[in-house]
């Protein structure tokens, strides 16, 4: 017989080295593999397919909205893409330019689309005459390049997948609803389908977009304490369609600027679900996105009718709207046990020949191992309950995280004290609104400003920073 595959190897312990655990995991858990263009990743199989869940669950809940998806050129001429000066000002260090075309130098450098507003904006500014033609309710689903010096896969590489929405509306009225609605379906589609909190707020005015009026933002909290921006939305006014010449006749016959918006999230996600909600095993996936729900494990494989018991309940799990994988090869019992534990999948089913003799099956959980003994008649209700349960579980045991590293603080010495004291986590101060006192908080604590939540608080009067009279409440926190 073939040499059976190696058992998975021990994966760092997070609380040594959390860089080392998390490239651990998105290696052995054959997430990615490593290209040979430095900083890009290739997305492996069972990788991409957590991507997809993503990606359909989103893309449904866009089109509930109301949103079409489109797709733009790869390819953006530099002409077009300094029209918005603030815009390009703020993506030249990551650009990627292609200057010739096959043999031959280019008469204008191509960019590598670090982003698509500009060619949004040209096409919109084709398209729109009559305020019939508004609103424009546009997303697409495409990779974009930005040159990162520093990469980690899924949280900072630079070539990533993502959404981007663009949408073109009336007034900025209607703009800025679709921007906040916007975010809205990012924090849902986060505690609903990836058992992960986050905090909603407004990015401070160092921090927006380039080019963007405003920029809202949602911040993860992960295991290890640091912050992840989770997904963004922003309100342009009308400022691109300025530089773009978008216009409208209204309904009085007088023409008007467009106002714009501008949304996305990226395969960051996945790290941010690694980092949620894994441990030192591997992964832990809510049942949402895991591409294997159940993954069906007959014990004493070799035993009569145990191999035909498994097929028969994949085959009935899988009509019941569940993904199911039966594993019948020839690895042994503790090799698979370690296999899916490490791939996160939320349910293991184990049937072997007593458990036949019995009418039932076993149910193992992979977030606590809690096993269930479950009749097979009512095998199809008791998996969606603990598949609820389980998400549930991951959901709660993350909003616990966010709120025991949820500081609030009063001096920039507390913030020290804080942290020195508890770890990292998101820091609540006060703040003035001067970014003079945003970028000296940072020099001193070590934490930046993530966002100015929309539920604000009265932690004090004053600022944390100055002493003068404050005017938000501020979200800090180290970040990825």
């Amino acid at each position: 017989m073939a040499e059976q595959k190696k058992m998975v190897d021990e994966i760092t312990s997070m609380d040594v080295d959390f860089a080392q655990w998390y490239t651990d995991i998105v290696k052995k858990a054959d997430l990615i593999d490593y290209s040979s263009v430095k900083g890009c990743m290739v997305i492996r199989p069972y990788g991409y397919a957590i991507w997809e869940n993503i990606q359909k669950l989103l893309d449904s809940r866009f089109k509930a909205t109301g949103h079409e998806n489109v797709y733009m050129p790869m390819f953006i001429p530099e002409s077009l893409l300094e029209k918005e000066k603030d815009h390009v000002e703020g993506f030249a260090p990551e650009v990627a330019w292609v200057t010739h075309g096959g043999n031959e130098k280019l008469a204008e450098r191509l960019c590598v689309r670090p982003t698509s507003e500009t060619l949004f904006c040209e096409h919109y500014a084709n398209i729109i005459q009559s305020h019939r033609d508004l609103p424009k309710l546009y997303n697409q689903w495409c990779s974009v390049v930005r040159w990162e010096k520093t990469t980690r896969p899924f949280l900072r590489s630079r070539e990533f997948l993502w959404q981007e929405g663009h949408t073109a509306h009336a007034t900025a009225q209607e703009a800025i609803e679709e921007t906040e609605r916007m975010l809205n379906v990012y924090a849902d589609f986060c505690r609903e389908e990836l058992c992960m909190p986050v905090v909603k707020g407004r990015k401070t005015e160092s921090d927006k977009f380039a080019g963007a009026e405003a920029t809202y933002a949602i911040e993860a909290l992960m295991h290890d304490g640091k912050a992840l921006q989770a997904g963004t939305s922003h309100y342009f006014g009308d400022g691109f369609a300025k530089a773009f010449n978008i216009m409208f006749t209204d309904k009085d016959n007088k023409q008007q600027y467009v106002h714009q918006t501008s949304w996305g999230v990226t395969t960051r996600l996945i790290g941010a679900v690694i980092m949620s909600h894994g441990d030192d095993n591997g992964l832990v996936l809510p049942p949402a996105v895991a591409p294997v729900q159940i993954v069906i494990l007959p014990i004493a494989q070799h035993k009569p009718g145990v191999l035909e018991k498994a097929q028969e309940l994949k085959e009935r799990l899988s009509a019941a709207g569940f993904r199911v994988k039966a594993d019948c090869s020839e690895n042994s019992a503790g090799w698979k046990f370690a296999e899916y534990e490490m791939k996160g999948v939320p349910l293991r089913l184990e049937v072997g020949p007593k458990d036949i003799e019995n009418g039932q099956c076993v149910l193992v959980r992979r977030d606590n191992r809690e096993k269930t003994f479950v009749k097979f008649e009512e095998l199809e209700k008791v998996a969606k309950t603990l598949l609820d349960e389980l998400a549930s579980s991951l959901y709660n045991k993350a909003l616990d995280n966010l709120e025991k590293r949820t500081y609030s603080c009063t001096s920039t010495d507390g913030i020290i004290k804080a942290l020195a004291d508890n770890g990292d986590g998101f820091v609540k101060t006060m703040w003035c609104g001067e970014e003079a006192c945003e970028d000296k908080v940072k020099e001193l604590t070590g934490v930046g400003s993530r966002c100015i939540p929309f539920e604000q608080e009265q932690l004090a009067e004053n600022c944390v920073c100055c002493g003068k009279k404050a005017k938000y409440t501020l979200y800090w926190a180290k970040a990825y």
